[in-house]
């Protein structure tokens, strides 16, 4: 069976059309994904790592609070709200009352900052990527589009190539160790280039 081709419980053999394979799932792209997730990481890196140190976010909360605060309101007179869903805008507005933004706030700056670590060496790329979109996700609902959108689209192709994303990186001795079903091909070997992570056997 090719190394692309996995069986379902049916018997049916489901096979990566070769652009997929090429991306998501071949070494020789790895390269790629590692300017993708350095930048990305650095990016949340930046982000963490200035609220580690502020007060605001470690301390009190109200950074968070305040972004909170603003989100949730609601124009009297025929405006827009920030937060196009209700029920997103009644989870934050809960928050606020329970007075969540003390610690979450800091979850807030430590997950960023893993994250960001975590995509720069290229550790458990695929799930640091999948908190990261996490992250853009509710920045997004919550009203702030800025770059959140782009990092999140960057984060989805991450998770998509969790395989090689960490080709170059800890991720070619963490997941060889976890049971990662990385094979030799006849164009090359697992330390090689020319190798591919294949999605089955």
């Amino acid at each position: 069976m090719s190394n692309y081709v996995v069986r379902t419980t049916s018997g049916t053999e489901i096979s990566d059309p070769p652009l997929a394979r090429l991306l998501f799932s071949d070494t020789r792209f790895s390269v790629v994904w590692l300017v993708v997730r350095v930048l990305l990481g650095w990016t949340w890196l930046q982000s963490g790592w200035g609220k580690l140190g502020n007060p605001a976010w470690m301390d009190t909360g109200v950074a968070l609070k305040g972004f909170w605060e603003r989100a949730v309101v609601v124009p009297t007179e025929g405006g827009r709200p920030v937060i196009a869903f209700d029920w997103y805008r009644e989870f934050l507005q809960g928050m606020l009352n329970a007075e969540a933004y003390i610690w979450f706030a800091k979850l807030i700056a430590i997950g960023e900052t893993a994250v960001g670590i975590a995509l720069i060496v290229g550790a458990f790329v695929g799930i640091a990527a999948f908190f990261g979109a996490f992250m853009n996700w509710n920045f997004i609902m919550a009203g702030t589009a800025s770059t959140n959108a782009l990092l999140f689209a960057a984060a989805i192709l991450l998770v998509l190539a969790w395989k090689t994303a960490g080709w170059w990186g800890a991720d070619r001795f963490l997941l060889p160790r976890l049971g990662t079903p990385w094979t030799r091909t006849k164009g090359g070997d697992g330390e090689s280039g020319g190798s591919s992570a294949a999605t089955g056997s």
